[in-house]
């Protein structure tokens, strides 16, 4: 395979046009994001199958000779665990690359287990072992070593090959449609901007917040996360996640009481300090019913709800046979208490999960799929 390393204007037409009317490219990218919100791009790798490439994002000014070729609707375009890559698509030009595919959503649907890493399946897969030692690197200094080179390559190179093996082994077992409602997520613009009024769900160390402790926490947090957005900073430089969860339990009324919240920064206090009394104020109006939850386990299932689990538990293990996966992979015994709960936000209801079993267990629930004990054993039939 052809490796080229691609730092002029004209090296990227050339690779363009060579790149130009593939199949497939398998995709890749290094990027830094610790001093800053949104990822800052410093190498996007691509391979066809018969030349890598490494382009070096931080020495071209114009992109758009490959940016034609990674958006042509043609071409699919391979990811493994493709959000971060995908996000940073979205924010610097404003599109996601498709049509996409991603290899680790296929490697759990394959049986290889859920949110394998890279490395790990190139193993599984292809038998061959890949180098970790530069996963921690910094991608934006200059000149780029041959280690750091070999590394950003064969992320691409053996991306490709397990796009070609994956996708057969799925074709052959029918289940290429699948992954459709996994890579229509991905797609979705929608998933790469969360809704600044779910973030207070990642703050660590909110788990002793209750009541209207929490909806503090709520307007604390979305503040937080436009603030971060607005100034490209990580969240943690706005305001750490211990400075919330104090403010949210302590409710400050005035900046006297906000000065005793440990680790909050003078200069915040000084320049946002009014901003924040304010949303806890508004927070302290909040009506008791529109309070969030953070959803911890109500009261215990009953002996009933218990039987039920089990009982879905073993629907489970035949669903997960029949298509030689393994239970774990679709859902744990806690997604069925959620499952019999009602709740319904739960990955066994999304994606290729509902194709393989979720509907299947909706089904048994509601009393249109039965358990029946034959000569092999348990077996589902429809309850007429």
């Amino acid at each position: 395979m052809q490796e080229i390393f691609v730092d002029t204007p004209e090296a990227l037409s050339d690779l363009a046009a060579q790149l130009a009317g593939s199949e497939w490219l398998a995709l890749d990218t290094e990027f830094i994001r610790e001093k800053t919100y949104w990822p800052k791009l410093c190498l996007i790798q691509v391979s066809n199958g018969e030349i890598a490439a490494g382009i070096d994002v931080l020495a071209l000014d114009n992109l758009k000779p490959l940016l034609d070729v990674l958006f042509d609707g043609h071409i699919i375009k391979v990811f493994h665990a493709a959000r971060q890559d995908l996000e940073i698509f979205l924010h610097d030009w404003g599109h996601i690359p498709l049509p996409l595919f991603d290899t680790q959503p296929a490697a759990a649907l394959l049986g290889h287990g859920d949110q394998i890493g890279y490395a790990k399946l190139v193993t599984e897969v292809l038998g061959v072992d890949l180098a970790k030692d530069q996963s921690r690197t910094d991608w934006s200094l200059r000149p780029l070593d041959p280690a750091q080179l070999r590394y950003a390559l064969d992320d691409v190179i053996y991306l490709g090959q397990l796009y070609t093996a994956m996708r057969g082994s799925l074709s052959d077992r029918d289940r290429l449609q699948w992954l459709a409602a996994d890579f229509a997520d991905l797609a979705d613009p929608a998933t790469y901007l969360p809704d600044p009024m779910r973030m207070w769900k990642k703050v660590k160390g909110r788990q002793p917040l209750r009541g209207n402790q929490l909806a503090i926490l709520q307007l604390l947090a979305a503040w937080r996360e436009e603030r971060a957005r607005e100034l490209d900073r990580p969240r943690k430089w706005i305001l750490k996640d211990e400075v919330l969860t104090d403010m949210a339990r302590r409710a400050p009324k005035d900046l006297t009481g906000l000065g005793k919240i440990r680790g909050l920064e003078p200069s915040i206090i000084r320049n946002q300090g009014e901003a924040l009394l304010a949303l806890i104020a508004q927070a302290r109006d909040i009506p008791r019913e529109q309070w969030p939850s953070d959803g911890r386990p109500g009261a215990p299932l009953t002996h009933k709800q218990e039987a039920l689990v089990d009982l879905l538990s073993a629907a489970l293990r035949l669903a997960a046979d029949q298509h030689e996966l393994s239970p774990t992979a679709i859902a744990t015994r806690k997604d069925l208490e959620k499952l019999v709960r009602g709740e319904t936000d739960i990955e066994l209801l999304h994606g290729w999960r509902r194709a393989v079993a979720g509907e299947l267990l909706q089904a048994v629930m509601t009393g249109k799929k039965t358990l029946l004990v034959d000569t092999d054993g348990l077996v589902l039939i429809d309850a007429e």
